[in-house]
């Protein structure tokens, strides 16, 4: 069974190499960031207090995404294996997790990182704004907020990861099917 973090860059292609592997493999696919476009599609409660924060590229709060990560899992479809695709973003939030994990006595997850060159994460930015999904968090102000974030913020979870023993890397300059490739070879 996999259980799978997927960490990178906003832009370097882990939403889509997770819906790919997800599909193949009889995994769920949960994105933190597509549960909370969701919300503010919605107009919920919660969508309406979350659409100031993801307007602006920032980061949502900890804990509620704790929260909706312990729901999601918990849920039976996810009896099979997971990917957290956008979470954790935080070390606050990896911490969380593992002490949910081992309070659930569950197998602490494999960490999988994209990596990839600058020019080429900014290049899908740029792809990404002029494609037409119109998502609010695809500007070029709020795409260059959401990478100084990244840097400041989920950068230091590879260090965690990579000091738990529980980090894989993926060269992500390819494209997607390459990428897949590369993906399966590294988690057989």
């Amino acid at each position: 069974m996999f259980r799978l973090i997927f960490l990178g860059a906003p832009g370097v292609g882990k939403g889509t190499q997770a819906a790919i592997f997800a599909k193949n493999n009889n995994l769920v696919h949960i994105s933190t960031g597509a549960i909370l476009r969701e919300e503010i599609a919605k107009g919920s409660e919660l969508g309406l207090e979350l659409k100031p924060i993801v307007e602006k590229g920032e980061l949502a709060p900890d804990g509620l995404l704790v929260r909706l990560v312990e729901k999601r899992i918990a849920e039976d479809d996810c009896a099979n294996g997971y990917i957290l695709d956008g979470f954790p973003r935080t070390l606050k939030q990896a911490i969380a997790l593992d002490e949910l994990f081992t309070a659930k006595n569950i197998t602490l997850p494999q960490a999988v990182s994209f990596e990839i060159s600058e020019e080429n994460l900014l290049a899908r930015l740029e792809n990404r704004r002029n494609s037409g999904e119109n998502r609010v968090d695809d500007t070029i102000e709020v795409q260059k907020n959401r990478l100084k974030v990244y840097k400041e913020l989920t950068e230091p979870l590879i260090d965690y990861y990579k000091n738990k023993g529980a980090l894989i890397c993926v060269d992500g300059n390819a494209d997607v099917e390459e990428v897949q490739k590369r993906l399966i070879n590294v988690l057989s």
